[in-house]
């Protein structure tokens, strides 16, 4: 099949390499030293999925009409990106691998002929550098689209998909990125500090606030009337459990997705953008939690100082230790 990737980050990386192991004609778009690299030597992608070696087709923008399209750029590239390519991808199906909670609802506007899907992946993967991608946590990749059941549409898709990398469909895929919107208040602090997840974790006081973090999202979404997603072992009732429990019992939810990491480093998305000195996606994870508060009524302070304190290191070039983020977070009442 001839399947085309619009961003070769960390995660269109595995992608791309992975669907070309599997035998499919695969292109893939991207820009500068990403795109001179694969050009020259392909994505080489090393890990928990093992060694594979493809050199897809290397352009800046889509020439002609693939027959599945999967955009995994970062959030706030996505409007660009599809638009860019809009003129061979609308009336083609297309799979929106992304963080936050827009991604779908921004291709389905912008390619109105085309069935849009999303894909949720748990996969942790580190771009180390043009064409290098090493997978620290191999996972499922979750797929479907819109609040009720999934489709016949989504399982053809997960078929293909299945072939190259573990694929599942869900029900409720709005409900699920909820669920993985509040997995993701794993990337902040990370970036914050430089600190690998793990680290982060492990650290009391951090750990704190990571926590609040995450019940502050939870607490919005049943605010906006969101049924959680089952993901990754969590779902509506636990996280309704989770958002009642007192902050120290709440801790054993990072704790869980810690165990689950292992000890390979996970720098989380967010800390990997800036070391590569690029614009992160914050304000559409820790973002999208102030602005759905927002909407709801309510305050979200926790997010609203992560989001601040990334972009201060966006613009500073320079962490924060531990010590001076806890410092910034007491004179908040985490709960």
């Amino acid at each position: 099949m001839k399947i085309a990737v619009i961003g070769t980050g960390a995660l269109g990386g595995t992608f791309a390499t992975l669907l070309a192991r599997a035998g499919h004609d695969v292109t893939v778009t991207a820009r500068g030293a990403g795109l001179a690299a694969i050009r020259a030597d392909g994505i080489r992608l090393t890990g928990g999925f093992g060694e594979a070696h493809a050199r897809p087709t290397a352009l800046e923008r889509l020439v002609e009409t693939p027959e599945l399209t999967l955009v995994c750029t970062k959030a706030q590239d996505a409007a660009a990106a599809i638009a860019g390519n809009a003129a061979v991808l609308d009336g083609s199906p297309v799979i929106v691998v992304q963080n936050g909670l827009d991604g779908v609802a921004t291709a389905s506007r912008l390619l109105p002929r085309s069935e849009c899907f999303g894909a949720l992946s748990i996969i942790a993967a580190n771009y180390t550098s043009p064409g290098r991608v090493t997978i620290t946590t191999p996972a499922p990749t979750y797929l479907g689209r819109g609040s009720g059941p999934a489709d016949a549409q989504a399982a053809r898709w997960r078929d293909v998909l299945a072939e190259a990398v573990p694929t599942r469909v869900i029900d409720n895929f709005v409900g699920a990125q909820w669920t993985k919107l509040v997995v993701n208040m794993l990337n902040s602090l990370p970036a914050i500090t430089g600190l690998s997840v793990q680290e982060v974790v492990d650290h009391p006081g951090l750990r704190r606030v990571l926590t609040a973090s995450m019940r502050e999202t939870v607490r919005v979404g049943m605010r906006r009337g969101v049924r959680f997603g089952a993901l990754q072992g969590l779902g509506d009732a636990r996280l309704r459990l989770f958002s009642r429990l007192p902050l120290a019992l709440g801790q054993a939810l990072p704790r869980m997705m810690r165990a689950r990491m292992g000890d390979v480093p996970n720098l989380g998305s967010t800390l990997q953008s800036l070391r590569r000195g690029q614009r992160t996606e914050i304000d559409f994870l820790n973002g999208a939690v102030v602005r759905e508060a927002g909407l709801a009524g309510l305050a979200s302070p926790v997010n609203v100082l992560l989001t601040a304190l990334v972009h201060e290191v966006e613009t500073s070039g320079s962490a924060l230790t531990p010590a001076e983020v806890c410092a910034r977070f007491a004179t908040l009442s985490l709960r």
